[in-house]
């Protein structure tokens, strides 16, 4: 197992998943309070940074402790900041099946920053990210804005099913793979059930 030459959280974000990190599949995760997750091996800075591939414990622990993404150091509520967050309300949310499991208490006219599977970052993150990745500079959708105070947590799920047991099916169980992190603002939208859904711009090869 090489060490890459390049640093963990300076030249290549800490929640990127590097080639030396192998997916072990489900297990109870601390993470998610013991609950059924995919899980990974660490060893973050072994073998070649996957840079479009978020490593799945990681991930988790960026959006539940709100650590940046790409330092791994935590954020403080007056130093949070997002890059390519998209601003909707949770009622557009919830009819483009994207937030299915989002608290009812929330009402359809809140304005939201849906930030995805992304935590905020650092201003000074922000800013070397956006100088150096080229992906983020080519990146038409890049808006950079404050995150809110206060924010609501949804697990992605998808069904895993285990190997037959005796020539006999076992049934599909739902587990956690990353966090969804969506914002909530003091705003309101009360036109949200008029407006046209968002055209994220998307670069040809």
């Amino acid at each position: 197992m090489n060490k890459s030459a390049l640093k963990v959280g300076v030249d290549v974000p800490w929640v990127t998943s590097w080639t030396e990190e192998t997916v072990l599949g489900v297990r109870p995760c601390a993470t998610v309070g013991g609950r059924a997750a995919l899980v990974q091996t660490g060893a973050a800075g072994f073998g070649k940074p996957l840079y479009s591939q978020n490593h799945l414990v990681r991930q988790r622990q960026t959006v539940l402790g709100m650590l940046c993404p790409m330092c791994g150091e935590p954020t403080s509520s007056d130093d949070r900041w997002t890059q390519v967050a998209q601003q909707t309300s949770a009622g557009r949310l919830r009819r483009e099946g994207k937030a299915m499991n989002l608290d009812r208490a929330l009402e359809d006219r809140r304005v939201v920053i849906d930030a995805g599977s992304i935590a905020p970052l650092h201003r000074r993150c922000v800013d070397r990210s956006l100088r150096y990745c080229p992906h983020l500079k080519a990146d038409p959708n890049v808006n950079v804005m404050p995150f809110p105070a206060k924010w609501t947590v949804l697990p992605l799920m998808i069904e895993a099913t285990a190997p037959m047991e005796a020539g006999v099916a076992v049934a599909a169980i739902a587990v956690i793979t990353f966090l969804q992190l969506i914002g909530v603002t003091d705003r309101v939208d009360r036109n949200w059930r008029f407006r046209k859904p968002v055209r994220r711009t998307h670069r040809s090869g």
